[in-house]
């Protein structure tokens, strides 16, 4: 089987520091290649891959502002088009606009939805409901307009987290610093509960971040330590006592849930969009209704078995997992069911 992967080219593939969708398109990537299977990746040229690599991109364009974005994408989505005869199956992995080129090639097109920006892209999801192949990446997140072939949730190298059995005393934001996704609700959360908090991530949101996130940053009980890359990562999440995750909107799946709880940290969340799927209440985390109840949880985070958050992680977000359950999409597309 010849799979072409695309993936976006705002970040290089896998991310250096941030980069959720190229980071799961490498990870699909590097599982497939992994069992055998023949896979070029259509991804900026400084991406890294164990198949081959295709590019019209050379830097990522959120990194090169001589550069159009949209320019860019175009340039990249219509060179894979032009080589769709080449492969058996294309895995989209680019949001809506490749949807576009669907019916004008007769290799068959898996789209990976990572969420919906806005309801204004949905008619384009709708017009090609009948001819393309949509995978939810949580139950929670599917649309009712749309037809889709099956869920397939995110999974990580679970070899590339380090289980901690004895964490330090500090909780731990890991994400883009934007209201969304409760940068400010995570430093309450913290005071509330008297609690060191380290902030590591993106500023998405320069004036949020202004306003409600760097007043409180003094280097002693709230810390920004800026966007970590991998290795940082890691140290972060496998030495937190806990992760908080006070989201405020229906979040479709939650990469950095997962990789602290593949580390044996504890999640506690706002109970939204995902987040049910991916947290055992009282068993791998908490799911909490505002930040009242997650420094009540706070409090309580020793009753959770660092080692079942490891197994849950393994169990449910492997990347073994996630490139098994494409491999039956991709069988199940080509022999015509």
């Amino acid at each position: 089987m010849k799979i072409a992967m695309l993936s976006p080219i705002a970040w290089r593939t896998p991310p250096l520091k941030y980069g959720p969708w190229e980071q799961v398109a490498s990870n699909i990537a590097e599982g497939l290649v992994e069992l055998g299977m023949d896979v070029t990746l259509f991804a900026t040229g400084n991406s890294q891959t164990n198949g081959k690599l295709m590019w019209t991109c050379q830097k990522p364009y959120a990194e090169n502002t001589d550069v159009d974005a949209k320019v860019e994408e175009c340039l990249h989505i219509s060179h894979l088009m032009e080589h769709a005869h080449e492969f058996d199956i294309i895995h989209n992995n680019f949001d809506f606009l490749p949807l576009t080129y669907s019916r004008l090639i007769k290799t068959p097109m898996v789209t990976t939805i990572h969420g919906f920006s806005s309801p204004k892209i949905i008619p384009v999801y709708k017009k090609y409901n009948d001819t393309a192949h949509y995978v939810s990446i949580s139950n929670s997140d599917r649309n009712n307009e749309l037809n889709y072939i099956a869920t397939v949730y995110n999974g990580i190298n679970i070899n590339e987290f380090n289980f901690n059995h004895e964490p330090e005393d500090y909780l731990l934001y890991f994400g883009r610093i934007h209201p969304d996704k409760g940068t400010a609700e995570s430093i309450q959360i913290a005071k509330r509960s008297k609690r060191k908090l380290i902030i590591s991530g993106l500023i998405q949101d320069q004036e949020y971040f202004n306003q409600k996130v760097k007043p409180h940053i003094n280097n002693e009980d709230i810390v920004y330590v800026g966007n970590s890359g991998p290795e940082k990562r890691m140290e972060l999440l496998s030495m937190a006592c806990a992760l908080l995750h006070p989201i405020s909107f229906s979040e479709p799946f939650g990469l950095s849930v997962v990789e602290a709880m593949a580390c044996g940290t504890p999640v506690i969340a706002f109970n939204l969009g995902s987040m049910p799927e991916l947290i055992i209440h009282e068993k791998t985390g908490f799911l909490v209704s505002n930040a009242e109840e997650a420094a009540d949880a706070v409090n309580n985070i020793q009753s959770i078995n660092r080692s079942k958050c490891a197994a849950w992680a393994s169990s449910m977000f492997s990347r073994q997992k996630m490139v098994e359950g494409y491999l039956q999409v991709y069988r199940e597309i080509l022999s015509g069911k």
